[in-house]
Formats: C-alpha cells, structure tokens, sequence
C-alpha cells in the first residue's frame, strides 16, 4: 500500500486535506466532505469511497480503521466541486479577507481566544507579501514574519 500511494502521489499535481481542498472554494472542512459524500466520493464514516479511489480523487494513506487518513486529489475534486456549482475565491478576495482579520485579531477583544501571530500561520504562503502590502497600505502596523505551511492552490 505505502508504495502504491508514495507511486500516485508522485504522478499527481496536489494532494490536499479536505481543510486545504475547502479552503480554495471559501468552505470549511466538514462541508467539503458533505459534499463529496453526496457527491458518492466519501462513505458515512468519512473515508473515500472505492469510487472515489478508482477515479484517482483520493488516497487512503492510513488503514481502513483510521479517520481523517485521506489526501484528496485537487485536479479531480476540482472538476467534481466546480460541477456542483462552486468556485474557486479569487485572490484579491482571499487578500482583502485575510487583511481584514488580521487588522481585526490585531486590535484584539476580549471575546476572541486568538493572536493575529496564530491566525497568520493558516495563512497560504503565496498570499503572504500581498497581505503585508495591504496591511502597511492600511496603515496597520501587524506584519506577518515568519510562514512555514504552504498550500497549492494551483489546481
């Protein structure tokens, strides 16, 4: 199996967890999985279905018992999401957003658990100098310093 996968994995363009995968489409985790299960591509317990892995969608990279084990294929779930009628968020909105939380956290309130610094650190490599552009245009003086998770949202 691990050779199976680590083959696959090595032919296709982006692997993603449904965090990752949802986060391209502005969804969360639990309704990019809903909808790939009514879609038929994940079974009631959240692994893909034996459809799912035929077409190429999904990898198990864990063993049948295990939950949250699956890689999602972006190329294919693309074709299948954008088919159900959702779209991509462009990068100018993903900006403005991200810019807009950032100012938010960094302002803080006392109902909020969380720092600018934590919240950054979701933040997709590749919006990193825009958001600290819009944050100096802004006048906000939060800059983002230091991001090590990288999403490819090139799909």
């Amino acid at each position: 199996m691990a050779v199976f996968v680590s083959n696959l994995m090595a032919n296709s363009e982006a692997w993603l967890s449904l965090t990752d995968l949802g986060r391209i489409y502005g969804i969360s985790a639990i309704h990019c999985g809903k909808t790939l299960k009514q879609q038929g591509w994940r079974d009631q317990h959240g692994r893909p279905t034996p459809n799912a892995l035929q077409v190429g969608a999904a990898v198990s990279t864990g063993n049948q018992n295990d939950f949250g084990t699956a890689l999602w294929n972006a190329k294919v779930c693309k074709a299948l999401l954008e088919k159900t009628g959702y779209q991509p968020i462009r990068k100018s909105i993903q900006i403005k957003q991200w810019v807009q939380l950032l100012e938010a956290l960094e302002e803080g309130s006392p109902s909020i658990n969380t720092t600018a610094e934590q919240m950054a650190e979701e933040l997709p490599r590749e919006l990193v100098v825009d958001v600290n552009n819009q944050l100096a245009a802004r006048g906000c003086s939060f800059r983002i310093k230091n991001n090590k998770k990288v999403y490819n949202y090139s799909a």
